[in-house]
């Protein structure tokens, strides 16, 4: 069973989201929070798969809330992000404090699932025109990331290739059309990717590969750092 945390200070919309959820099979609601704190804490002590994050909550909010939850050491835990607003520049500082995706309040029932499902199993959940709009509006205005550690092992050529098409968008499957490999060979390459940066995800490294210069927001590609 896959184990989902809603976090929301709205009762109302806390319920739709539990009925939702505990109307499939293979998911259970293990525990509901009001705010950010008691998000972050009940994700500390229950250690949930998925945690849909409201945004905006009073006190701590779902960026702090993220930040909070990733910097705890939980591997395990993904966090979507619950908003109603297209460009928001809290979803955007959500998805670089550590969260694996976004979604709008109002998407359908069968959405919100499979977006659950596909963070469990580590893909991206941003609409590739929608990061694409994130990056661009907030990339240039935040504090790079810091250069790789000494020894952190390099991307070949291909992985950098692969990592720049992932940051415009494209799914494994474009990837492999693109680049004439199967597609299980891009999978590997991605996987190297995040292990070699150290990244959680495919969202991350959109993020990774913009701030480090590899890829611009006018879509062309850096020489990187």
């Amino acid at each position: 069973m896959i184990r989902v945390l809603v976090a929301d200070d709205q009762a109302l919309v806390r319920t739709g989201f539990r009925l939702i959820v505990e109307n499939a099979p293979d998911m259970e609601v293990v525990g509901e929070a009001g705010d950010g704190a008691q998000a972050a804490a009940l994700a500390a002590e229950l250690r949930p798969d998925v945690v849909l994050m409201d945004v905006r909550m009073p006190d701590v909010d779902g960026v702090e809330a993220t930040r909070r939850i990733c910097a705890g050491g939980s591997g395990r835990t993904r966090i979507v992000i619950l908003t109603t607003f297209d460009l928001d520049e809290y979803v955007y500082a959500a998805l670089r404090a550590g969260a694996s995706g976004f979604l709008f309040k109002d998407t359908l029932a069968a959405d919100l699932l499979s977006t659950v499902r596909a963070v469990v199993r580590g893909d991206a959940v941003v609409a590739p025109s929608v990061t694409r709009r994130l990056i661009d509006r907030y990339v240039g205005s935040l504090p790079p990331q810091p250069a790789p550690a000494a020894g952190t092992p390099a991307l070949t050529e291909r992985e950098r290739e692969v990592l720049a098409l992932v940051a415009r968008g494209l799914s494994n499957t474009e990837i492999s059309a693109r680049i004439h490999v199967t597609e299980g060979t891009v999978k590997t390459h991605v996987s190297r990717v995040l292990a070699k940066l150290g990244l959680r995800d495919r969202v991350q490294a959109v993020v990774h590969a913009y701030e480090s210069g590899l890829v611009h927001a006018n879509g062309r590609t850096g020489t990187g750092r």
